[in-house]
């Protein structure tokens, strides 16, 4: 079993400290297509995990927006991570290992580890592994965990939910890991943002712009999304992902997580207070998103919800790594939607305001024709 990463070969461009990635290193395969070629793979059969998008790379002036998006939403971040983090703490204390699902989960569970070390001197063990849609957690990797810190409870962690299909996920491998192994694992997502209502233990459910949404590896530790192919990963292996250290000139994944960490002796007793009221009130997830999401279907005629992905953070996605057919804004005006509309112009997408829904803007993906 590909039980550690070589520790003699650094995977990902984030100090160890902070995060341990349970990956196979997939960095020397060619796994990556063009968008179109890869979205006609998976709108006709292929698993979207067993490819890579190209990495996009930004334009200065896009790097610019995030820059300052990064500099007017640092402290509602750190914010919303102290939020998260006091409440794993309050529910779990010292006896807790947090996991973070690669790759939007890595740095937000990197952010809370540090809060949590800041506020409580708890040196938190931290891990990355991979979840994927239809698919399941990587089982590997969560024995590893188990192996490493018997009697220590798991926490999930992700960025943020759109329509809630990583919190389903979940859910069900959870369930079907205590089937096989009888051993229970806590099924609730820790996420900053939560405007889909699909998890009790979030930061907020408004949705608003994670600036690490607005980039790809070069905010995310290097690291690709998680891979899943048959004919590179054995049963016996963790799932993998790509290290792309060519890219190392443009990486600015440290550089946002310290601006943020800089952040949390101005919110800590904001923290402190809201995460109490919100562990004394505790609202359960209800996936109201979901409803939103199948009448956006049925009003563009669209035959699957895998097409509709709702949210900031996945509008985001869908222009920078899939094949955009239009994108919904409640209010085209919002500082949260202006590297979307930066993003829609460079990729000719048509912006359709669209006042009535809870989320603040939602991605349509295109219907492409069948592969040759």
């Amino acid at each position: 079993m590909n039980r550690m990463i070589d520790k003699t070969k650094p995977f990902g461009s984030y100090n160890e400290k902070d995060v341990l990635f349970l990956l196979k290193d997939l960095s020397s395969f060619k796994l990556e297509g063009s968008i179109e070629q890869r979205e006609r793979k998976i709108q006709y059969g292929q698993h979207y995990s067993e490819t890579l998008p190209i990495e996009y790379q930004p334009p200065e002036n896009y790097l610019q927006l995030f820059r300052e998006t990064l500099k007017e939403y640092k402290q509602k971040v750190a914010l919303c991570t102290g939020i998260v983090g006091e409440q794993i703490y309050q529910l779990k204390g010292k006896n807790t290992v947090l996991v973070s699902l690669a790759r939007a989960g890595t740095p937000i569970g990197i952010l809370i580890r540090r809060y949590l070390l800041e506020r409580y001197n708890q040196d938190l063990p931290h891990y990355s592994i991979s979840i994927i849609r239809d698919r399941g957690l990587d089982e590997n990797a969560i024995h590893h965990i188990l192996k490493s810190h018997p009697g220590k409870q798991i926490q999930f962690i992700d960025g943020w939910t759109g329509k809630g299909a990583i919190s389903i996920e979940l859910t069900k491998a959870c369930k079907e890991f205590y089937e096989k192994y009888g051993i229970e694992l806590d099924d609730t997502l820790a996420v900053l943002a939560d405007p889909g209502h699909c998890t009790s233990l979030y930061g907020t459910r408004e949705d608003f712009l994670i600036p690490s949404a607005c980039l790809n590896s070069t905010v995310s530790g290097l690291v690709s999304r998680t891979v899943l192919n048959e004919n590179l990963i054995g049963p016996g292996d963790f799932h993998g992902a790509k290290y792309y250290e060519e890219l190392v000139d443009a990486d600015v994944s440290n550089e946002y997580l310290d601006v943020i960490t800089n952040e949390f002796p101005a919110i800590k007793e904001e923290a402190i207070r809201t995460a109490e009221r919100l562990m004394n009130d505790r609202k359960e997830a209800t996936f109201q998103g979901m409803q939103e999401v199948e009448k956006m279907a049925a009003e563009f005629e669209i035959d699957s919800t895998h097409y509709v992905k709702p949210g900031v953070g996945e509008t985001t996605r869908v222009l920078l790594r899939r094949v955009p057919w239009k994108i919904l804004m409640k209010d085209p005006k919002s500082p949260y939607v202006r590297h979307i509309l930066l993003l829609a112009k460079e990729r000719n997408v048509d912006i359709i305001h669209y006042p009535n829904m809870s989320y603040t803007c939602c991605g349509l993906i295109k219907k492409v024709g069948k592969v040759e």
